[in-house]
């Protein structure tokens, strides 16, 4: 396995000029990461990115599937780009014509030939296409972006809720339900996506609802312990914490005060951070560990570039002493870690042997997010 360069240590930091850091990244992202997806990420014949490129030399790597979710991930970061509109208007004609059901809702995936492949009406799926469509509305105008998002948010809230005000994570392909299951992560994306729709729209209906899903989650995953959102319910067999999505969550709350307020879940985050922070992130690198259980020991030790992105988010909207002082060293940190002239490491381990080299075309969605709160800021 190859390495990533060796951590800076701690005192290292006292050296960083964050603007300077920051404008590194956001120079990175701009230089290196976009132009990816528009040029050896991008499969003409088929019109959609590519899942995946290979760390060594971003070549294409085996086409086994195109999911909608990646998809619409993609059309989220070109709609937000200066000069990302006309590929953002591919993107959504390619979701459409790719991806929709004529049956209602959207197909999981499609095969190398444009087959679906997956057909199952997956939550995460759809809240990510009304995460897109919100953005690539506010940016272009066009009635059929918001028809979509509208439509989108109407199929979820008569197909996906269960008994209590939470959702199904995943039905049949008819809407039926094959497994009972609600989870957090994509009801955590469902907030996300309900959010930019009522930053785009002005509905009061969003404010609303995301407060009765926030009440959900704080009764349904939140352990009183510790504070932190499991991602099963409480008390389901072999539980886990992803301090990653402790540092969602706090970031998706903090960013709309207006909406969420001073409410039990924002309180029991302060707490879950901390407990994150305190038991799955490495001291000296400020490296995020994938897995703790409940009483902070780490399951796995993996650090997966997305985790490492949201604890930067949290950290940039905490406005406090101690969160600017552990942003500026990951900033003097990371870069070296995760970042290198063609892309980036999806996943290393905290010795910082390198575990996939591959580059999703998902993961600049999460790149996206964090950048944009360093880049305020910066400001």
């Amino acid at each position: 396995m190859s390495r990533t360069s060796p951590p800076a240590a701690a005192s290292a930091t006292a050296d960083t000029d964050p603007g300077a850091a920051i404008a590194a990244l956001l120079a990175h992202y701009d230089a290196t990461v976009l132009p990816l997806w528009t040029g050896p990420g991008w499969h003409e014949s088929i019109g959609l990115p590519y899942e995946a490129l290979a760390g060594g030399d971003a070549s294409p790597l085996p086409v086994q599937r195109f999911r909608a979710m990646a998809c619409a991930r993609q059309l989220y970061v070109f709609s937000r780009q200066p000069d990302g509109l006309t590929h953002a208007d591919t993107l959504f004609a390619a979701l459409r014509r790719r991806f929709a059901d004529p049956d209602g809702g959207w197909y999981y995936s499609i095969d190398a030939d444009g087959t679906p492949l997956d057909t199952s009406k997956d939550l995460y799926t759809h809240a990510f296409v009304v995460f897109a469509c919100a953005a690539y509305w506010r940016r272009s105008g066009k009635a059929d972006a918001r028809a979509v998002l509208d439509e989108t948010v109407a199929l979820i809230e008569a197909k996906f809720g269960v008994p209590g005000g939470l959702y199904h994570a995943a039905l049949a392909r008819d809407f039926t339900v094959e497994r009972d299951a609600v989870l957090q992560n994509p009801v955590m994306h469902l907030t996300e996506a309900y959010l930019a729709a009522h930053e785009a729209t002005g509905d009061a209906w969003y404010a609303q609802r995301l407060r009765e899903i926030a009440q959900q989650v704080q009764r349904t995953f939140v352990d009183p312990a510790n504070g932190c959102i499991a991602e099963l319910p409480l008390g389901a067999a072999e539980n886990r914490i992803e301090p990653g999505h402790q540092f969602e969550w706090y970031s998706l709350l903090a960013m709309a005060p207006s909406v969420f307020g001073a409410c039990e879940l924002a309180e029991s985050l302060t707490r879950g951070c901390a407990f994150a922070q305190r038991h799955g992130v490495a001291p000296l690198t400020q490296g995020v560990a994938a897995a703790l259980d409940a009483d902070g020991r780490i399951l796995d030790a993996t650090q997966r570039i997305w985790a490492q992105t949201e604890y930067a988010r949290a950290l940039a909207l905490r406005g406090d002493n101690e969160g600017r002082a552990a942003l500026a060293q990951w900033l003097a940190v990371f870069p070296g870690r995760f970042l290198h002239a063609r892309g980036w490491h999806e996943c290393i381990g905290p010795d910082g042997a390198v575990l996939r080299d591959e580059m999703p075309s998902t993961t600049p969605y999460h790149l996206a997010t964090a950048y944009e709160a360093l880049r305020k800021l910066a400001e």
